[in-house]
């Protein structure tokens, strides 16, 4: 297929690259210009949203990889008016549920599709093979669903339901992600508070060979250590979007106790005041699987 994505960060720019490898065309658009790296790979770029959707052939597929909030509002608005009725805007971003709820009825009334879809598998993901989680019609998703499955690892794609869910599922998503850095973090400061000298590289490398607790996590803990050390040249500061205070905001409105969550999203606050070993473990796995900042001293 050939398809627009505008956005190519780590997210976008890599799934374009990997739809290229793949045979697919894609179309880019960036505020900030064309990219020789993706040029170089293939991508054709356009100058102006509406170049984007000249370049696209009905039923027109546009992916959006852009931060939250304002810049997607004012991208999907602005899609709204370039667009022909049966295109697909497929919202790839975190945003709020709500949002794409309300994004998905203003494009309807122009015929135009919209479908909520979030992303997981992070960097590595996006370039070897994601996991996607969309919300919309079936109409919509039945369109797309080539490029998705070409994008998404083995088993990685669901179409979770209608409008909203998508992204609905992709918060709680991030979540239980939350609660599981937190976990191993602070398994990280009880271990190197501890009164033996170990070898943490090598002792997330045996976790990760038939323990109860192996996982990627584990992995690219493993790999932190090897790449930071003893962790003492990081801040502890751990980079984050804000996503999870809809979580908890959330949870507070059904009235579903979620204690070891919240204690999650307490810790990126705490991480900002206190040097904290857990809180560098932290922000070491989030480096490594989401390309978030880290800080060094």
């Amino acid at each position: 297929m050939k398809f627009g994505i505008i956005g190519l960060g780590r997210m976008g720019g890599n799934l374009a690259l990997q739809a290229i490898e793949k045979g697919h065309e894609v179309v880019g658009y960036s505020k900030s210009g064309e990219k020789k790296e993706f040029a170089d790979a293939g991508v054709s770029f356009a100058g102006s949203l509406a170049g984007l959707t000249e370049a696209l052939e009905a039923p027109r597929v546009v992916f959006l990889y852009i931060p939250a909030g304002e810049p997607t509002e004012e991208t999907v608005s602005e899609l709204g008016e370039h667009l022909q009725p049966g295109d697909v805007v497929v919202e790839a971003g975190n945003s709020h549920w709500e949002d794409s709820k309300r994004r998905y009825t203003s494009l309807r009334e122009l015929g135009i599709h919209f479908l909520d879809c979030g992303t997981s598998g992070g960097v590595r993901g996006a370039r070897h093979g994601a996991c996607f989680m969309v919300g919309g019609e079936e109409e919509a998703f039945g369109i797309v669903e080539p490029v998705f499955a070409d994008l998404a690892v083995e088993g990685g794609l669901l179409h979770v339901g209608p409008s909203g869910s998508g992204h609905f599922v992709k918060l709680m998503h991030n979540m239980i992600e939350f609660g599981m850095v937190q976990a191993i973090g602070e398994g990280v400061e009880l271990l190197m508070r501890s009164e033996y000298e170990l070898d943490m590289p090598a002792l997330f490398h045996n976790w990760n060979h038939g323990s109860v607790v192996r996982s990627w996590l584990v992995e690219l803990m493993e790999e932190g250590f090897r790449e930071y050390g003893d962790l003492s040249s990081l801040e502890s500061r751990v980079q984050d979007t804000g996503e999870q205070v809809w979580g908890v905001r959330y949870a507070m409105e059904k009235e579903v106790p979620i204690p070891l969550l919240a204690q999650a999203v307490w810790g990126f606050y705490e991480s900002r005041d206190a040097d904290r070993p857990w809180a560098k473990a932290v922000a070491v796995m989030r480096h490594e699987y989401g390309d978030h900042p880290i800080e060094t001293k």
